[in-house]
């Protein structure tokens, strides 16, 4: 289905007002691509006809636009680097200094399928698990798309999906067989808690966090929401806690309280001292 110059306008309007997700001109192949199927599985008979729904405030037509163009692309360990990080350095420190408290804190941002979420808790248990029996280990998974904390929360996978990253091993352990998918097995998810978020937004009460996978999603917002959202982070992070950003994304020229770590081929960021 084909979009105008002026229904562009409109959807780059609304996406940005309601998500903070800044949509270049240039890419209205790609708001035709992702709002063409929603408009023919609604029973529009054009993309104008859907985004005229938007105008008259149908919220559940609101939140399937924002679905359909939020970037959902993940994948289990994925660049890998970040969870060797964790389990050569991140852990072994944050266990070592909180072994008095016997807790932890651990924000996952933009969690998208659930992808990223369960492969830290997968890295937790396969190398710390018994040095963590006895803490309270909480993960805070959140996202912008309702769609996609549903399937984060059923935990069932394509074939396809665990190809994707997922070490053998790893697959039989953590996960059951499903049809011709996966489900995550229970133990996997009892500690993990699924929340809708939106960053750009204002922020719910959170704890102060530990460790904080905030990856592939600055890269979508303009520069002042990046720097309202470091200064959130910088308040809600540990001071000896470890941020983790997308490999594309940075705190340079954005905000100055954090200092850039490199552990092996992984770059992380803690606030400066």
């Amino acid at each position: 289905m084909p979009i105008t110059a002026a229904e562009f306008d409109d959807v780059r309007d609304f996406v940005r007002q309601m998500s903070a997700i800044v949509l270049d001109p240039g890419k209205e192949y790609f708001v035709e691509s992702r709002l063409g199927p929603l408009a023919k599985q609604r029973g529009f008979d054009t993309i104008g006809h859907l985004i005229e729904r938007l105008h008259r405030d149908d919220v559940l037509i609101q939140h399937a636009v924002i679905d359909a163009m939020t970037t959902n692309e993940t994948s289990f360990f994925r660049d890998l680097h970040p969870f060797e990080a964790l389990k050569t350095v991140v852990v072994p420190d944050l266990l070592a200094k909180r072994a008095r408290e016997r807790k932890l804190d651990i924000w996952c941002a933009a969690c998208s399928s659930g992808q990223e979420p369960y492969t830290i808790n997968m890295t937790l248990q396969e190398h710390f698990g018994g040095q963590l029996a006895g803490w309270q280990t909480k993960i805070l998974a959140t996202d912008l798309s309702t769609e996609m904390l549903a399937k984060a929360r059923e935990g069932r996978y394509a074939q396809i999906e665990t190809n994707r990253g997922l070490p053998a091993t790893l697959l039989v352990q953590y996960f059951d067989r499903s049809g011709t998918g996966w489900v995550v097995k229970p133990e996997l998810k009892q500690n993990i808690d699924f929340r809708q978020m939106n960053l750009a937004a204002a922020w719910p009460p959170l704890p102060r966090m530990d460790l904080i996978f905030m990856r592939n999603v600055l890269i979508d917002f303009d520069v002042e929401t990046k720097r309202r959202i470091f200064n959130r982070i910088a308040q809600l992070l540990k001071p000896d806690g470890y941020l983790f950003l997308g490999a594309a994304e940075t705190t340079v020229n954005l905000h100055d309280g954090f200092q850039r770590l490199q552990i092996d081929k992984a770059v992380c960021y803690q606030l400066r001292s």
